[in-house]
């Protein structure tokens, strides 16, 4: 290992294995290129058996798996979705493009994840859909808001972005709702540089959702030779990624346990190097619930407030060293304010975005690296 004190340590390097090369030039030689092509296929199927889901598909980005999802939901305007403020845009946009008016709900502080002890009160005749965002990989308890949707007649979309190879209970996350949202951006632990997937419970579904993914056409039906030509018969739009991208997307599923034992064993060090700080009450470290099963998606430290964590991201910036925050909540931007409202108190969404930090995690990151960086924070608190 080198230990380097003047390397620069990027914040994320997307994941490599080197198959990749190979799989996508096969792909270019099976003279498909498009959608839903050998390796679209591959990765499917994958999805399908790792998470026991009746149907998956390969989109173009995590953004359009929950447009289509807020679209197989039947979300029409002046409906209510409850969300966390703490998520990424793409999460609102969803469902604000079909007309929705988002409702807000407070996070917990210890997880970062929708409160589901507040729930039930943002509930209205309005509301349809509930939309639990699974944050650094951790899931939301599931259980409380699948019997509150089940009360209350109500749709559960997961956005699981972050929470691919994660589980709940034993269960993989993006399986346990109705319709379950994956991303593979460049920034997630497996990736096909843009591109996501949907994963779909309910069988009756499927048919609704490969005519919303092919423009609107019966397109699927026409390959598996049920219908002798294929036309036009509903709103949809184009969803499927290119055949190369899957082709990327592929040789990380098949390493899949190498990526994450590795993602993994940074998580731990970090832990283990940065516990002191906790212990001495400090700063704040990721918090895991009973019955969670995490993928090393994010490493994250919590400061005492926004001034310390501005002059600890200057501080590790000048020692080579990049770090990031994360969203902004949703509710207090111009365009939450505009589609959305906040129910309840924003006791925890704001105070505690302002505090959390992201360490570099990723893939091929190295064991002195990790070091040298808990040593610098520890250096930054004096300890």
């Amino acid at each position: 290992m080198t230990n380097n004190i003047n390397e620069m340590i990027d914040f994320n390097i997307p994941p490599f294995l080197g198959t990749e090369f190979s799989y996508i030039q096969d792909a270019i030689g099976r003279k498909k290129i498009s959608g839903d092509g050998e390796y679209t296929k591959r990765c499917s199927r994958w999805l399908e058996s790792h998470t026991h889901t009746p149907r998956a598909m390969l989109t173009t980005s995590c953004t359009h798996a929950l447009e289509m999802a807020a679209v197989l939901c039947e979300i029409q305007p002046g409906d209510e979705v409850i969300m966390p403020s703490y998520t990424f845009v793409s999460t609102a946009d969803a469902f604000v493009l079909r007309g929705a008016k988002i409702v807000f709900v407070d996070i917990r502080p210890d997880t970062m994840n929708l409160d589901e002890k507040l729930i039930e009160d943002a509930i209205t005749e309005k509301t349809r859909a509930i939309v639990p965002v699974h944050y650094a990989g951790v899931a939301c308890e599931m259980r409380a808001i699948l019997a509150l949707a089940k009360k209350h007649h109500l749709k559960v979309v997961e956005d699981a972005a972050q929470g691919v190879t994660a589980s709940y209970e034993g269960q993989p996350l993006g399986s346990i709702g109705d319709f379950g949202c994956y991303s593979f951006h460049e920034t997630k632990n497996y990736s096909m540089g843009e591109g996501g997937a949907l994963l779909i419970q309910d069988k009756s579904q499927i048919e609704n959702a490969e005519i919303l993914r092919e423009k609107g056409t019966n397109r699927s039906r026409y390959f598996r030779g049920q219908v002798d030509k294929y036309t036009w018969v509903a709103y949809g739009s184009s969803y499927l990624p290119s055949d190369i991208n899957a082709a990327y997307l592929w040789a990380q599923l098949e390493g899949v346990e190498t990526i994450f034992n590795d993602r993994m064993k940074s998580w731990k060090l970090y832990r283990e190097m940065l516990q002191p700080l906790a212990d001495a009450g400090v700063l704040n470290l990721p918090f895991v619930p009973d019955g969670c099963s995490h993928n090393a998606h994010m490493f994250y430290i919590k400061c005492r407030n926004l001034e310390e964590r501005s002059a600890l991201i200057a501080f590790l910036k000048t020692q080579g060293i990049q770090t990031a925050f994360h969203y902004i909540p949703l509710h207090s931007s111009p365009a939450g304010l505009k589609f959305g409202i906040f129910h309840g108190e924003d006791r925890y969404t704001t105070k505690e975005s302002e505090r959390l930090l992201r360490l570099p995690l990723y893939y091929g990151l190295r064991e002195d690296q990790v070091e040298r960086i808990s040593g610098k924070i520890k250096e930054f608190y004096h300890m």
